[in-house]
């Protein structure tokens, strides 16, 4: 179990400052900190009230993602209307589906095939 430094909650603290900062990107959140993202991913599995916390600041960020695809709807955004109903108006069918038929509207005929067993003398499978 990792020892618990002075520093470390120094700089844990420092990271969910930043990733608060960041909207979550852990990446950038490291960059201001001065910490690898091995070292966060390591705290992040080690640390159970680190692990809470970031997985809130998650959330946090979340929110405000929603209540900015909110304000773009309120605003008449065609595509964040859209983006809306595809995501969450699945039950009420505003579904992107793909429909495949056969010739003229007809059922998919399946036609039997030889599977080949990769490296197994197939000339398709050679390589100069």
């Amino acid at each position: 179990m990792e020892k618990q430094t002075k520093s470390n909650t120094l700089k844990k603290e420092a990271m969910l400052d930043a990733l608060e900062k960041t909207l979550g990107v852990v990446t950038a959140a490291c960059r201001k900190v001065g910490i690898v993202r091995s070292t966060f991913y390591e705290w992040y599995k080690k640390d159970k009230k680190f692990k809470a916390s970031v997985d809130e600041l998650n959330n946090v960020a979340l929110d405000f993602a929603e209540s900015q695809l909110h304000l773009r709807m309120q605003s008449g955004s065609d595509s964040a209307i859209i983006f809306y109903l595809k995501t969450k108006g699945k039950d009420r069918g505003y579904v992107e589906r793909q429909e495949v038929t056969g010739k003229d509207g007809d059922p998919v005929q399946i036609v039997g095939f030889n599977y080949i067993k990769p490296n197994e003398n197939n000339a398709n499978d050679k390589t100069d």
